[in-house]
């Protein structure tokens, strides 16, 4: 049996033990999904979101990318945002890095890598801004750490500015923004701000009504 044929044989298992549980699993998961949360994480194969919250499919609407990264520019994202909350109605946007993040750290490294490095240039960007609390972590580890932190952070304050989440509250609609970091060592997430809810904790200048 080759690679691909296990991979469909673990699924036909998998399928099997699941309606062994619960005959009824998929054809109630098949009627409609109702995610209460949105993730917008890292494509790390380490960080499978669903399982780490322990939370079943259909619970989890999903993002991911190299790095986490929230960018104005990016159609995808930005679908999937909008998506979620203007059609799903997601109480909850979670944007969440890892430690040791493979994207993160060739950022830092400023090595040429091709056509990533447009995509890196963002955390560059982060990095540019922080740069003297950075450079100020002498151990290269600890500055990998906080610069996965301060990414986090910056692509929360992106979320927020965007337009698809300003009209959410201008609508009076519920909607929390929310920093994590999850560290493979051990499987914590860790909370790194606390939430945005209103458009009152942001800066003026990026307010849009």
């Amino acid at each position: 049996m080759n690679d691909l044929e296990s991979l469909f044989a673990n699924n036909i298992k998998w399928a099997e033990d699941i309606k062994q549980k619960d005959p009824e699993y998929f054809s109630t998961l098949a009627k409609q999904q109702t995610p209460e949360y949105l993730w917008i994480g890292c494509s790390d194969s380490r960080v499978p979101a669903n399982q780490l919250l322990d939370l079943a499919p259909g619970e989890l609407f999903v993002h991911r990318n190299v790095a986490n990264l929230v960018i104005h520019t990016d159609l995808n994202c930005l679908t999937v945002l909008n998506y979620a909350v203007e059609f799903l109605k997601v109480k909850h946007v979670m944007v969440t890095g890892h430690y040791g993040c493979g994207g993160v750290k060739a950022a830092m490294e400023n090595n040429k890598l091709g056509l990533i490095d447009y995509w890196l240039r963002n955390i560059r960007d982060v990095y540019y801004a922080n740069q003297a609390e950075l450079d100020a972590i002498t151990e290269e580890t600890l500055r990998l750490r906080r610069l996965c932190e301060l990414n986090v952070l910056q692509q929360v304050d992106n979320v927020a500015r965007c337009n698809i989440v300003q009209n959410a509250w201008a609508r009076g609609q519920e909607l929390s923004i929310h920093g994590w970091a999850y560290d493979i060592h051990d499987g914590i997430l860790h909370k790194l701000r606390d939430s945005i809810d209103s458009i009152t904790q942001i800066p003026e200048q990026y307010r849009l009504y």
